[in-house]
């Protein structure tokens, strides 16, 4: 469903008459396209304290002198006490107003250093600069901080988050460890010979992340229900992949997959979920069991599965959904919140093990408001308060979560991993 408000608030009347009532001005973001795959703009590099990160090699733009930059990169990582953060100030402060719209600020941290509470109470100030710096500073414009002591392993990051493609992920914290990077031969479709798989993709955000990894390059399953079998099937051909008509629930749903993907899977996106909203108090058993059955018991289930029998080949990417009704909580959704909470549990879990015993990447997602026919059906005034109720005051749209996906799927993101990443355009809820 269209937003009105965006499209009223980017006339002049709209502007003059939000501005005398005090409304929120959405800006209308520029997202990633064919035609304008990079920020329109230089990328101005900055530096707070003595740093030896070394960003040649990364595949960024070379540093420039500009009085409108599309794009600042901070290294703070040098950063190491209070007296630092001056430096952090004064880099910034002159050129925040002069970023351009649906510009992108990152700033770069270093791990907190158990031994050091200075460095570590330094470095901890970044988080809270970065988040508030996001909620004030507009005009699309988003602010995310990343964590790393290799600029190469967060090469993949650094290019998302500095491109179109991140329009909706703001206030981010975002940590690179260690992890093997491997550099596509070709960064337009990285996923390139890649196999993926994504539940619930026939339509919806699943439908978006399906074709955004088919854009990247990779061979796509569609999976969803057999009700859905139809829908599925007009999605794989259109990509050029297979569906697979699955009850993802099904007890030997994991085993079924292995069975129709006889060379490996490269790519696992556990999109499928459902709601069955009530308040707890007036919530049947059925309603509660059924979204924890779908949303979080048939991930763990095959999940395990996949790994067990190795069908996720080395170097593998796992991405699961959460939600933001997962970390903060939604009235109405007790069954949902429990479930999706449950994935980022899954996540920071898994993670180090995966990774170490079969060279696979964990990973989530947890969107915000995004408009899908699902948030379409929302009541008008509960749909505008989710609209609005972030720092860039609008839903997301299921791109901005399959982007993010991508990202995450990408062979060069085999540093970032354990991370539950937010597309909620800086949602003031369990921000």
């Amino acid at each position: 469903m269209a937003d009105r408000y965006l499209s009223f608030t980017g006339t002049a009347p709209g502007r003059f008459l939000t501005r005398r009532l005090g409304l929120p001005q959405p800006a209308a973001l520029r997202r990633w396209a064919p035609e304008h795959p990079l920020p329109e703009g230089d990328l101005l590099h900055l530096r707070a304290g003595k740093s030896d990160l070394e960003l040649a090699g990364t595949g960024l733009p070379p540093a420039r002198s500009t009085d409108r930059p599309a794009a600042v990169l901070l290294d703070a990582t040098g950063i190491t006490d209070i007296k630092g953060l001056d430096e952090v100030h004064a880099a910034l402060h002159p050129v925040v107003r002069s970023v351009a719209a649906s510009g992108r600020v990152v700033v770069l941290g270093a791990p907190l250093d158990p031994a050091d509470h200075h460095q570590a109470a330094a470095q901890q100030a970044l988080e809270g600069l970065t988040r508030s710096l996001g909620k004030e500073i507009g005009r699309g414009r988003t602010v995310n901080l990343v964590r790393l002591t290799d600029a190469i392993a967060a090469e993949s990051t650094l290019r998302f988050l500095l491109s179109p493609k991140s329009a909706y992920v703001s206030g981010q914290v975002i940590e690179v460890g260690a992890g093997q990077i491997t550099a596509p031969d070709d960064w337009d479709r990285p996923l390139a010979g890649r196999t993926a798989l994504v539940t619930g993709a026939a339509r919806g955000i699943g439908e978006a992340v399906a074709e955004t990894l088919a854009r990247d390059g990779a061979r796509v399953v569609v999976l969803d229900v057999p009700q859905a079998e139809e829908d599925a099937r007009r999605v794989a051909e259109r990509l050029g992949g297979t569906a697979l008509a699955l009850d993802i629930t099904a007890a030997d749903a994991g085993e079924r997959i292995v069975g129709a993907l006889p060379d490996g899977l490269d790519v696992l996106i556990h999109n499928a979920g459902i709601t069955r909203d009530r308040r707890l108090v007036n919530m049947p058993a059925d309603r509660w069991s059924s979204v924890l059955e779908v949303n979080l018991a048939s991930v763990l289930r095959t999940t395990d599965a996949l790994l067990a029998t190795g069908a996720l080949t080395p170097g593998g990417r796992i991405v699961a959904t959460a939600s933001i009704a997962g970390i903060a909580g939604n009235a109405g959704q007790t069954n949902y919140g429990a479930s999706k909470a449950g994935i980022v549990g899954l996540v920071r879990s898994l993670a180090p093990r995966a990774l170490a015993e079969h060279g696979v990447t964990v990973n989530a997602v947890a969107p915000g408001f995004i408009e899908t026919g699902m948030t379409a059906a929302i009541p008008l005034f509960i749909r505008e308060a989710g609209r609005r109720m972030n720092s860039l005051a609008q839903g997301g749209l299921p791109a901005d979560v399959a982007e993010t996906t991508a990202w995450l799927a990408h062979p060069a993101s085999g540093a970032v991993n354990g991370q539950v990443v937010r597309v909620c355009g800086q949602s003031l809820l369990g921000a």
